[in-house]
C-alpha cells in the first residue's frame, strides 16, 4: 500500500471558544468516554464496546453485547482521539489507542473482516442483512478512524488494517459479486477518504459502486430479503425510502427517510461528484441541499423532525416540542456542508455550517463534557415529555450515557476536528470560511503562506487576518461575508476597501500581490435580529426568534419563570445585548421588555371572555446551545410575538 501527501491546511486552534471545547474534549470527554466503553461508570447504561473486541479476539469469553453497530462507538472513539493528538500530542493517549488498535488487529480475521457482531454472535451469516445490521457502517467509521489516525501520527498499521479490510469488501460486493449496498450509509464516504490517502482508485470505484447501485431495480433489499427467508414487513411503512434506496441516487428530489443516513449519504455524493467531475451528482446534491435547507431544517439547523424512524416527515413540518433533530443529523449537515464548499465556495453552504456548529451540534453536550442529548428539541416542557410524549431520549435533562451511544463520540470527533471547516483552497486561491482564531500554514500559488487569524466571535464580528508568504507572490484570499450580515467592512493594512464589484456567491474576492505581514481586518455588524418562518411552517405562526450573529438564542424557565409560551415579545421592544463572563462560561445575553400573561388573574376559570391580562416582564435570553447547563425546566426558542 503507498500513501500519498493529502493537500490540506495544517490548523492550530487558539479561538477561546472552540479551543475551550477543545480542551473539553482532550481533558474530559475522551478519559470519561474510555471509560464509557470499558464500562467503568457508575449509573450509566453499560457499552461493553471493548470487551466485544476481546470476545472476537478469543481473549475473553462471553456473548455479543449492545446494538449491532456498538464497533462504530470505539471507531469514533479512536477518530476522535486522532484529531485530538493532532491538535496535542499526548504520549499516554496516543499508547492507550495504539493499544486498541492492537486490539483490533487480534479481533480481524485472516480474510481482513472486522466486525465483532458477526464474528461472536452469527459467524455463519456475513452479509445477509445489509439492510439491518450495519456491517458496512462499522466498517466505515472503523475506515474513517484509520485515515485520521494515520494523518495524525504516520503511523500505517491501523491503515493497512482498514485497507485489507476494503479490500475483502471489494471482493464481496461489485459487479462480479454481490449487487447491494449498505442500509445505513456511511462507507461511501470513508471509502472516498481511503482513496484520497492511498490514491487506490478501486476504493474510490468502491464508494462510487454502492451510490450508483442504489435504488435500483430489482430492489436488493427485497433480494436479499427473499433469501435469508424474512416475510415480516418493514416497520418503517414497508417502504425503502427510509434508507434512501427507494429511487436511484441522481432521480431522488426530496430528502426522505432516516436523517443522519440520508446526510451521510449526501456527503459521500457530493465527494464522489468532486473526484469524478460527475455534474449528475452535483446536480442531485444541489436539489437536495434545496429541498433540506429552504423546506425541512430548523433555525437551529437541527434536520428530521420526526421521531418515528429518526426521519425528515414532509415539507415545512417543524414542530418544536416533539422535534427530534438528532445530534448525529446535524453532525452529518455540517460534513455536507463542507464538502458542497469544496464543489462550490457559495456562502450558503458556509452559512448552513456555520448555524449548525454554533447551534444544532454543540447543543448535544453540556459545558462539563460529560453530559448528552441525543435529540435537541427546541421548546420543552417537562410534564410533557413525562407524561404525554413518553420518548426515551427526550427530556430536560442531558444523560451520562446512551444504550445506542452514536452522538457522545460523533460530537467529540467534531469538535476535536474543528480547523478542518475554516478553509479550503484551490490552486491560487484560500476561501476563509469560518472566522475563529487559528494559525496555519497553507500552500497557495506555489507559495507557503502563514496565516493568522484573531477574533472574538460568535461574540464580537471583529476579525483581524494577518497573511505572510515565503516571498511576494500573487493569490487570492476569498472571504464570507455570511448571510446573516446587514454591513460588513474591509481593510486591507489599514485601507478601507470598496469590495462591492469583488463578491461573488457571497464572497469577497481580494486579489493582490501579498507580502509578509500584511492584514486584512473584517469587521461584521452584529445585530440583534428577530427571524421570522415561512407561514407554511404552521407551528411558528405569530412567533419570532431570535439571533445575533450565528446564535440562535432561547428562553429558559431559570431565568423567566414557568409557561414560557406565556410571554409576548412587543414589535416595538428593544433588546439589549450584553457579555456576561459569569454565566454558561462566557456568553452574550439579551434582555428587554415583554409582556405576559398573568395567571392569577384566571384563578380556576378553564375559559373565559377575552380581556388583557399582561403583566411587564423583563425577558432574557441565552445562547440556545447552552440550555440545560443550570436547573432543568422549561425552554423554548420561538416566542409569541405581539
Amino acid at each position: 500500500m503507498k500513501t500519498k501527501e493529502i493537500k490540506r491546511p495544517k490548523v492550530t486552534i487558539t479561538d477561546k471558544f472552540w479551543k475551550e471545547r477543545m480542551e473539553v474534549i482532550r481533558n474530559q470527554v475522551l478519559p470519561y468516554q474510555w471509560d464509557a466503553l470499558n464500562d467503568r461508570l457508575p449509573d450509566t447504561e453499560p457499552s461493553h464496546a471493548i470487551e466485544n473486541f476481546q470476545i472476537a479476539a478469543g481473549e475473553k469469553t462471553g456473548e455479543f453485547y449492545g446494538m449491532v453497530f456498538q464497533d462504530s462507538d470505539v471507531a469514533k472513539w479512536l477518530e476522535a482521539v486522532a484529531y485530538s493528538l493532532e491538535n496535542n500530542p499526548d504520549e499516554n493517549l496516543e499508547n492507550i489507542a495504539d493499544e486498541v488498535i492492537d486490539l483490533l488487529e487480534r479481533a480481524q480475521g485472516e480474510d481482513g473482516y472486522l466486525n465483532t457482531y458477526y464474528t461472536v454472535k452469527e459467524p455463519d451469516k456475513r452479509w445477509t442483512n445489509v439492510r439491518d445490521n450495519h456491517e458496512l457502517y462499522c466498517a466505515g467509521h472503523l475506515m474513517e478512524a484509520a485515515v485520521a489516525y494515520y494523518k495524525a501520527t504516520g503511523k500505517e498499521k491501523f491503515l493497512h488494517m482498514m485497507c485489507r479490510y476494503a479490500d475483502y469488501i471489494g471482493t464481496v460486493f461489485g459487479e462480479e459479486g454481490i449487487k447491494g449496498y449498505p442500509g445505513h450509509q456511511e462507507i461511501e464516504l470513508a471509502l472516498v477518504k481511503l482513496y484520497d490517502v492511498t490514491g487506490n482508485d478501486k476504493y474510490l470505484n468502491l464508494s462510487k459502486f454502492f451510490i450508483d447501485e442504489r435504488g435500483k431495480l430489482p430492489h436488493y433489499f427485497e433480494l436479499e430479503k427473499e433469501n435469508r427467508g424474512d416475510t415480516q414487513p418493514f416497520w418503517f411503512h414497508n417502504d425503502h425510502a427510509y434508507s434512501q434506496a427507494h429511487l436511484p441516487v441522481r432521480e431522488q428530489k426530496e430528502a426522505v427517510g432516516h436523517a443522519v443516513r440520508a446526510v451521510y449519504m449526501y456527503t459521500a455524493m457530493a465527494d464522489l461528484a468532486s473526484r469524478t467531475n460527475d455534474e449528475s451528482l452535483k446536480r442531485a446534491c444541489e436539489t437536495l441541499w434545496e429541498n433540506v435547507t429552504q423546506k425541512q431544517m430548523y433555525i437551529t439547523a437541527g434536520i428530521g423532525s420526526m421521531e418515528f424512524g429518526e426521519a425528515f416527515s414532509f415539507d415545512y413540518d417543524l414542530p418544536n416540542d416533539i422535534s427530534y433533530t438528532e445530534t448525529c443529523a446535524s453532525i452529518g449537515l455540517v460534513f455536507w456542508a463542507k464538502r458542497m464548499l469544496e464543489l462550490q465556495a457559495h456562502h450558503t453552504y458556509a452559512d448552513v455550517m456555520e448555524r449548525a456548529l454554533y447551534n444544532g451540534t454543540i447543543s448535544g453536550m453540556d459545558l462539563s463534557g460529560k453530559k448528552f442529548f441525543y435529540v435537541n428539541p427546541l421548546e420543552v416542557q417537562p410534564e410533557a415529555c413525562e407524561k404525554r410524549h413518553e420518548k426515551k431520549h427526550v427530556k430536560p435533562v442531558r444523560k451520562t450515557w446512551f444504550g445506542c451511544a452514536c452522538c457522545p463520540p460523533n460530537i467529540a470527533r467534531l469538535i476535536a476536528s474543528i480547523g478542518e471547516y475554516i478553509y479550503t483552497q484551490s490552486e491560487n486561491a484560500l476561501f476563509v470560511h469560518l472566522y475563529m482564531g487559528n494559525q496555519t500554514k497553507v500552500n497557495v500559488a506555489g507559495q507557503q503562506i502563514d496565516i493568522t487569524q484573531q477574533t472574538n466571535y460568535p461574540w464580537d464580528g471583529s476579525v483581524s487576518l494577518t497573511v505572510s508568504p515565503e516571498t511576494e507572490a500573487n493569490f487570492t484570499i476569498a472571504l464570507r461575508i455570511p448571510g446573516w450580515a446587514r454591513h460588513a467592512s474591509i481593510k486591507v493594512n489599514g485601507e478601507v476597501m470598496d469590495y462591492g464589484e469583488l463578491v461573488k456567491d457571497g464572497y469577497v474576492y481580494i486579489n493582490r500581490t501579498w507580502k509578509e505581514m500584511d492584514s486584512i481586518q473584517l469587521d461584521i455588524e452584529m445585530t440583534i435580529e428577530r427571524i421570522q418562518t415561512n407561514p407554511l411552517v404552521r407551528a411558528n405562526i405569530g412567533k419570532v426568534a431570535i439571533q445575533r450573529g450565528p446564535i440562535v438564542y432561547c428562553l429558559e424557565e431559570v431565568d423567566n419563570g414557568k409557561n414560557l409560551p406565556s410571554i409576548f415579545l412587543p414589535r416595538d421592544a428593544e433588546l439589549t445585548a450584553t457579555y456576561d463572563e459569569h454565566l454558561l462560561n462566557g456568553v452574550v445575553v439579551i434582555t428587554g421588555k415583554a409582556e405576559r400573561i398573568n395567571q392569577n388573574a384566571w384563578g380556576s376559570d378553564l375559559y373565559r371572555p377575552a380581556r388583557q391580562t399582561r403583566d411587564i416582564v423583563t425577558m432574557k435570553a441565552i445562547p440556545y446551545y447552552a440550555w440545560c447547563n443550570r436547573e432543568a425546566g422549561e425552554m423554548i426558542v420561538w416566542v409569541n410575538e405581539r
